[in-house]
């Protein structure tokens, strides 16, 4: 690349990260709160090793870290505004009538007990019960990439019922316990009726498990493939009788023929093929959408097997179910980078409304690297990006 063309792309970035900043500056009551929230977001783009108060103040040449610091706790402006900016400047950049909504969980490791929704709890990063926070998480998914658009802090029991230690944290009363599932179907409920384009809903066993995700889906005629664990008790009516039995004994005796290897996405080597088959779970339904079981099995391995419930119109192919499944691990990647190049675990507000403002902050980071790569993909396809008029930035 000549230096002409160094110089050209640098202009680039530095007009696209003044658009980011112009978009979201409505989320901040004060100049002040607006130029301290671009320095964090310069600063988390930044090499800095850690996205601590210090580095990011260091970052921004800042003397000391209050400004930062005021920015995430002190300061008054709303960090749920700013989300929704944030997902309107990320899907404006990849919505497209394929993209699918992610919804999954991840852990950050915390030291103490001070900080908002921290307990020791099974966390998937780790692998193990470990004192953290846990946040439920949606990612929005396309062939221009993928980007976080939600976020909320799981609020454990513990933490729900102690008054005193909600306080200390200005935890807001409105908040009450929630599981989980019940949290990712608020969430996702309300992005659908933001109007974002959506094809389907994804999601690992820990949602796919709960009836009234599913249920909730489905009254909206929204398609959705989500994981269930193998001994996941599956009831549905065949010739009239009632069927009781689990995804495991349901594919246990399937024909040879039945199952038709398709890819799962790409991988580092290509194409990421498996074996699929899928099962009617009762008669069609009067709507046009259909209910099935929906199976993965490993080429290499045929005791390695992952189990779905799918949810579409019923003409649906099987191969656009299985690169649906295959879109789960998007959020994945989401968090990866959010983590590794931008710290979204280096949070140290312990507050609940600045582990949301942190979040927040980051998620606009990596919207931001989200829409240039959606750019240089869609300059190098020749196709312009249509999103819904709902979905225009400034639309409440």
């Amino acid at each position: 690349m000549s230096v002409a063309d160094w110089t050209g792309t640098l202009i680039n970035w530095q007009a696209a990260l003044k658009d980011l900043r112009e978009i979201i500056a409505p989320a901040f009551g004060r100049r002040e709160q607006h130029q301290s929230a671009n320095a964090f977001i310069d600063g988390v783009l930044s090499g800095a090793e850690r996205k601590t108060g210090w580095m990011l103040a260091e970052e921004a040449g800042f003397e000391r870290p209050y400004r930062i610091q005021s920015l995430l706790g002190r300061s008054s402006w709303s960090a749920d505004e700013l989300c929704r900016l944030v997902r309107c400047y990320a899907i404006e950049a990849l919505g497209d009538p394929d993209g699918v909504l992610v919804v999954d969980e991840t852990g950050f490791l915390k030291k103490g007990t001070a900080s908002a929704g921290v307990a020791r709890q099974y966390s998937g990063t780790a692998g193990r019960i470990e004192n953290c926070q846990i946040g439920v998480f949606a990612a929005y998914a396309s062939r221009f990439g993928h980007a976080l658009v939600d976020r909320r802090l799981y609020l454990p029991r513990v933490w729900a019922d102690d008054a005193a230690r909600r306080a200390k944290a200005h935890v807001p009363e409105e908040v009450e316990f929630a599981t989980k599932p019940v949290m990712a179907r608020e969430m996702i409920a309300g992005l659908l009726d933001e109007g974002i384009p959506c094809r389907f809903v994804l999601a690992d066993a820990v949602y796919g498990s709960d009836r009234q995700f599913r249920r909730m889906l489905e009254t909206r005629e929204q398609s959705y493939v989500l994981a269930v664990r193998s001994t996941h008790m599956v009831r549905f009516f065949q010739d009239e009788m009632l069927i009781q039995t689990d995804p495991a004994t349901l594919f246990a005796a399937l024909d040879a023929d039945m199952w038709q290897r398709s890819p799962a996405g790409e991988g580092a080597k290509g194409p990421r093929l498996y074996d699929w088959a899928r099962l009617p779970l009762g008669t069609a339904r009067e709507n046009g959408f259909d209910r099935w079981m929906l199976a993965r099995r490993s080429r290499h391995d045929p005791e390695a097997v992952a189990y779905y419930f799918a949810f579409a119109p019923a003409e649906t192919p099987l191969a656009e179910l299985a690169a649906a499944a295959g879109l789960r691990w998007t959020i994945e990647e989401c968090f990866l980078r959010a983590k590794d190049d931008l710290g979204l675990d280096h949070c140290e507000a312990r507050s609940w409304h600045g582990w949301h403002r942190h979040m927040s902050l980051v998620m606009a980071g990596a919207a931001f690297l989200a829409r240039l790569t959606a750019e240089q993909r869609r300059d190098g396809w020749g196709k312009p990006n249509k999103t819904s008029p709902v979905l225009q930035l400034g639309a409440a």
